[in-house]
């Protein structure tokens, strides 16, 4: 885990109770991510790792922000900057979007198959892991031929490898041991 989700985690922590409690989860994930995208660019970079005031930090990026960040917003990015921390607002952004899936009950899942899926095979993989994780699934897919055939699926930590070069992989382990 890297220093800058540390540090991001209590300002994605503290946005993230703030939204639920005042119902605008929508409202501040746009402003995160609109601010994170904003942090990421190379002149508003430089900015932030140069000896610029806070308060000057803050009004350059309140001005470049807009109407996209309101009020609330402005006053996580002042004290964000007041800390020297404006430099983990993506972070920040992909914490609050961790925090609020686990809010919302939903994971990702990555699914990784030799060939191609059929919509069916996909409804019971999802549905099946909708079961298993207790939680709604958003399915990523994509093909990778060098599986020879099967999937794997990642949702997490979860790693579930039911590929036939896995099965071959264990089969070899097996007979090493």
């Amino acid at each position: 885990m890297s220093d800058l989700t540390t540090i991001a985690r209590p300002y994605a922590k503290a946005a993230f109770d703030f939204a639920v409690e005042n119902k605008q989860l929508d409202q501040w994930g746009q402003m995160l991510t609109f601010a994170a995208e904003v942090a990421k660019n190379e002149q508003i970079s430089e900015l932030l790792t140069s000896s610029v005031s806070a308060e000057k930090l803050v009004e350059i990026f309140v001005a470049v922000c807009g109407e996209q960040v309101d009020v609330h917003g402005q006053n996580l990015l002042k004290l964000m900057a007041e800390n020297g921390r404006l430099t983990t607002l993506p972070d920040v952004c992909e914490q609050f979007f961790v925090l609020r899936k686990e809010h919302e009950k939903e994971v990702d899942v990555e699914i990784t198959s030799a060939t191609e899926l059929t919509e069916e095979q996909l409804a019971e993989i999802g549905s099946k892991l909708e079961q298993r994780l207790e939680r709604k699934v958003k399915l990523n897919c994509s093909v990778d031929e060098a599986l020879l055939g099967g999937v794997v699926i990642r949702a997490g930590d979860l790693i579930i490898d039911n590929s036939a070069r896995g099965q071959l992989n264990r089969l070899s382990d097996a007979l090493r041991s």
